[in-house]
């Protein structure tokens, strides 16, 4: 099922999320999440991000794989890469930063360079509630860490230098006051009067 995406400014994605027992229906959310994401031609999608404050995310790297600059290297890992992690930690992470433009679906028309480590290495649960520990390099690390701060009610907007923090605000508060459109569903906050 297709659901609305919550803006920038909602207060679940400030909110401390809380790990997913294992008698919750996480297959059908790991669904919506894909769905979801897909309509709104994401690479990644949170569980915070349709207002559940849950410990999940689903990534999907294959859009990456088609980018002009991408390392060649790179391109098969990016096109088969399409994972759901449950109650994911990240262990490590390590090797040099590097910055690349993120973007994200609750904060649309807004794009900025971050720096992250170019490696991690997380702990997590599959849809069979098999425990796996993995370790991801490059524009695949990069995603599942734009994730994970989510679940962590980080958003990139937060990493940005206090200049492009600045410049962004006027944009944020917009996005905020409801004051956006997109070609997906999003559950708009009030306008304030």
């Amino acid at each position: 099922m297709i659901l609305p995406i919550v803006p920038y400014g909602d207060p679940v994605l400030r909110e401390e999320t809380v790990d997913i027992e294992a008698s919750y229906p996480v297959k059908e959310l790991i669904e919506s999440l894909y769905e979801t994401m897909y309509h709104a031609s994401g690479v990644g999608l949170a569980a915070p991000q349709i207002g559940k404050a849950l410990r999940l995310f689903v990534v999907d790297s294959a859009p990456f794989a088609e980018m002009d600059d991408v390392d060649p290297k790179q391109i098969p890992a990016l096109e088969n890469f399409k994972k759901a992690f449950i109650n994911p930690i990240i262990v490590e992470e390590k090797g040099k930063n590097w910055a690349f433009e993120e973007g994200c679906l609750s904060i649309p028309g807004i794009n900025a360079d971050v720096m992250r480590p170019d490696t991690i290495v997380i702990e997590y649960f599959n849809e069979k509630w098999e425990l796996i520990e993995e370790e991801y390099t490059g524009l695949i690390a990069r995603i599942i860490q734009h994730e994970y701060d989510h679940i962590e009610g980080v958003l990139f907007t937060d990493l940005v230098s206090p200049l492009k923090k600045k410049f962004l605000s006027k944009k944020l508060s917009k996005i905020t006051s409801g004051d956006v459109s997109t070609s997906y569903k999003m559950k708009l906050l009030k306008r304030r009067r």
